[in-house]
């Protein structure tokens, strides 16, 4: 009796479907560490924000005007780990410089606000809006944003009130804002 080496034709189907399984969940996990990574480079690159703005404000005896998108000017000076700013880890988002007045706020509580913003979803473009695969930004829109308060009633945007659909990192986040983890 003649014995023949080789594979059936199930144990190849078995193995391919074994490497289907494993290459699908390497995937997922691979997707799902990139978001962590994202979140936390956002958040470090965050928080060097907020440093340089505390050290801008101290040399000038004021906090930098409001831009919209982007970082206010001056700023570059204090920020030295990342010549690639004002881009944000996560696609087409920005950095947001925000130095909202009490007048400036459409809703209560109207009182000065100094954070800073990542925003996802380029300037007067609606339709480009990436935000992050995650459980705290399942509701976010064109307003929505992760932010670091400085001081103030922070929120996610001036013209929107405090429950609209944000994430604090940081910072004196208000006692209502949504804490974002990756």
């Amino acid at each position: 009796m003649k014995i023949k080496k080789g594979f059936t034709l199930i144990e190849i189907l078995i193995v391919i479907a074994i490497i289907g399984i494993l290459s699908i969940i390497t995937l997922v996990s691979t997707k799902r560490a990139i978001t962590r990574a994202r979140f936390s480079r956002g958040a470090a690159e965050i928080r060097a924000l907020a440093i340089a703005v505390e050290l801008y404000a101290a040399d000038n005896e004021d906090y930098p005007p409001d831009v919209n998108r982007g970082l206010p000017n001056g700023l570059e000076q204090y920020i030295t780990s990342n010549p690639s700013w004002p881009d944000s880890p996560f696609p087409n988002g920005e950095y947001d410089w925000d130095n909202w007045n009490p007048n400036s706020l459409a809703y209560n509580p109207k009182e000065q606000v100094y954070q800073i913003s990542i925003r996802f979803c380029p300037l007067n473009e609606p339709q480009n809006c990436s935000f992050p695969n995650e459980p705290w930004a399942e509701n976010f829109d064109y307003y929505s944003s992760v932010y670091y308060c400085i001081e103030g009633p922070c929120r996610a945007h001036s013209s929107k009130p405090m429950d609209h659909p944000s994430c604090c990192i940081g910072g004196s986040c208000p006692a209502t804002a949504v804490k974002c983890t990756p």
